[in-house]
């Protein structure tokens, strides 16, 4: 007697519906999918109990003929793809041809359409799989899908959704990505009959705005690059951003379609390594557009996972991008903190692209004065030590000698005279704070600076654009430690490294080391506590491979060392070095470690700390 039989048409579409279908969002994603691919302009979702009990959308496509309803609920039955060679190039969201079978199979499914060219509107229920009679139907446009009772027949399934609450929570997610990846399409979206949003098409920007939320409007920095095929175009918030609405917020797209990459995810951590700070998560929406011959979105049922044909060239595409449009200096703002400003041709079928500028970001430079940055600027390989300048004429008016008539408020309104012909971004410095903190003061009112924090950024900045081998400084007098067997053996197995570094030792003894020269910029550091932590790095780096690819953390970590300290006090003029220093470096919002370097306060908070004007 035979134990293999071939399973039923109805068993495989409920076994099919567990992988394509497995909750209310997973549904509601095709059903949208389907609609966008028939060129909607305006689709209308209504649920109720989280998608459990009812999901319907509607939308003003192209529709279906009547012969059409029957094959649309068959398996692997689809209008999208035709040849074998039709899966290099998908481009459409939709292809598998197993979707509404599935649905069908385990709902009260029903099915109205009309086509553009017809004058008459058809109807087909399916009711668990048993597929009915296309009937005469009543519809302006478009298609409607409804799903009664998801899994009504499928006990075992039903019991692995969860409450209506949770359902609700993943539809809507699943909304608003779609939402985010087509803003030029109308989107009305129902639940338990309250209308919960309405959002009409708009542009890129606008719905942004809509689904994200105006926090992150504001915190954004637009990206836009261009490489051969590829495009990348979106927004990026950097970790500085104060609200708390701008976190673990990740949306990215390939060709208009939600993905979750692994490549495209190191990438973007890799991005954000140098400016993140702790287990905080990056914050963007991005969408990347490229060949469709160039990614496989075939690797998933539920198509959220892809397959680049050049991994390692997307991975670097990303990286790189997103890395150019987190460096921008204070300096250098980008146009699209606020995002009106990013006049991006919207398209139909890809409103995620196309930019002609090849750059990570549209900039501007700061309104001030450029004989006023010379006046309170020097070159950075002078003040990066911080060391002794005379005051400048601005400030020998504003801090110097002066008669004993001129009260300090008189001198504060003589700086902010000189900011309304034009202020630098962190604006000029007015005090130091417990040897810690300088205050400035700009046009828009305080800014407090982490002074070790901001100098930190800029001596590691330097280090990195320096040569491969740092230039080093000789020691008038050689240093001498006491050194660990460890440190000494890594001092002896890297040695090569460390010569590339700055630094040159030699053994005096069988615990003793000299160091003889230091990295140039890091002359001021405290020589013996620079090496200890190096070697440390050093020895838990490994390999040579390993500290080639942790350069950088080497780097950070001499420069820690190298920044000016806390409670050093600092002269006027050495505190304006740093801040003109701080606006031309990169990344120089955060420290290296990730946290911020300077914080605005405006006058408008101020004035509520104090209940000005109340």
């Amino acid at each position: 007697m035979p134990v293999i039989h071939p399973l039923t048409d109805q068993l495989i579409n409920q076994i099919a519906a567990g992988e394509v279908v497995e909750r209310p969002a997973a549904a509601l994603k095709e059903l949208l999918e389907n609609s966008l691919d028939a060129q909607a302009t305006h689709i209308e979702i209504t649920l109720t109990g989280g998608g459990c009990k009812r999901l319907q959308v509607s939308d003003d496509g192209i529709g279906m003929a009547r012969e059409d309803l029957p094959l649309a609920v068959a398996r692997h039955a689809t209008s999208k793809i035709a040849a074998p060679s039709d899966l290099d190039a998908i481009a459409t969201l939709g292809f598998r041809g197993e979707a509404l079978a599935s649905m069908a199979a385990v709902s009260r499914f029903s099915l109205v359409s009309r086509a553009r060219s017809t004058a008459h509107a058809w109807r087909l229920d399916v009711e668990g799989g048993a597929v009915g009679a296309v009937e005469p139907a009543a519809l302006a446009a478009g298609t409607t899908v409804t799903l009664d009772d998801l899994y009504f027949n499928t006990p075992a399934r039903r019991k692995f959704l969860r409450t209506e609450a949770t359902e609700w929570a993943h539809c809507e997610e699943t909304f608003r990505r779609i939402a985010l990846a087509y803003p030029d399409v109308a989107f009305l979206l129902k639940h338990n009959g309250r209308e919960i949003h309405r959002w009409p098409g708009v542009t890129r920007d606008e719905r942004v705005r809509q689904v994200l939320g105006e926090a992150f409007a504001q915190e954004a920095r637009f990206l836009g690059t261009a490489a051969a095929d590829l495009q990348l175009i979106g927004y990026v918030v950097p970790p500085t951003a104060g609200s708390a609405l701008t976190k673990d917020t990740a949306y990215f797209f390939v060709n208009g379609r939600f993905v979750r990459d692994r490549v495209v995810l190191h990438a973007l951590r890799e991005a954000f390594r140098d400016v993140l700070h702790g287990g905080h998560q990056p914050s963007y929406a991005l969408w990347l557009t490229l060949d469709a011959r160039s990614v496989d979105v075939n690797v998933h049922p539920q198509k959220t996972e892809v397959r680049f044909r050049d991994s390692q060239a997307i991975h670097r595409f990303v990286r790189q991008s997103v890395e150019r449009a987190l460096a921008l200096p204070v300096g250098i703002q980008a146009v699209t903190n606020n995002l009106q400003h990013s006049n991006v041709e919207e398209e139909r079928r890809f409103p995620f692209a196309t930019r002609s500028e090849t750059t990570a970001g549209v900039l501007r430079t700061s309104t001030y004065d450029s004989t006023k940055q010379a006046a309170f600027s020097l070159p950075v390989r002078e003040t990066a030590a911080l060391g002794g300048w005379g005051p400048s004429p601005f400030y020998d008016k504003l801090f110097g000698a002066r008669p004993s008539t001129i009260t300090e408020s008189a001198a504060l309104s003589e700086a902010a005279e000189s900011e309304s012909a034009g202020v630098p971004p962190l604006g000029f410095a007015i005090a130091q704070l417990h040897g810690i903190y300088i205050l400035a003061q700009n046009h828009v009112g305080l800014v407090l600076v982490d002074m070790h924090a901001a100098h930190e950024r800029i001596v590691y900045e330097q280090m990195k654009e320096a040569a491969t081998t740092l230039p080093s400084q000789p020691l008038l007098v050689p240093v001498t430690l006491t050194a660990s067997a460890l440190e000494m053996a890594t001092a002896e197995a890297h040695a090569e490294t460390l010569a590339t570094l700055g630094f040159e030792l030699s053994a005096v003894g069988p615990t003793t080391l000299a160091i003889r020269c230091l990295p140039a910029m890091l002359r001021d550091a405290d020589a013996a506590a620079l090496l200890r932590a190096v070697l440390r790095d050093l020895h838990e780096c490994g390999d040579t491979q390993e500290i080639s690819a942790r350069r950088n953390e080497l780097l950070a970590t001499m420069a820690c060392h190298g920044a000016v300290r806390a409670h050093r006090l600092l002269t006027i003029p050495e505190m304006n070095a740093l801040l003109r220093d701080m606006e031309r470096t990169e990344r120089g919002g955060q420290c290296n470690h990730g946290r911020p370097t300077w914080y605005q306060f405006s006058l408008d908070a101020l004035d509520a700390l104090f209940m000005r004007g109340k």
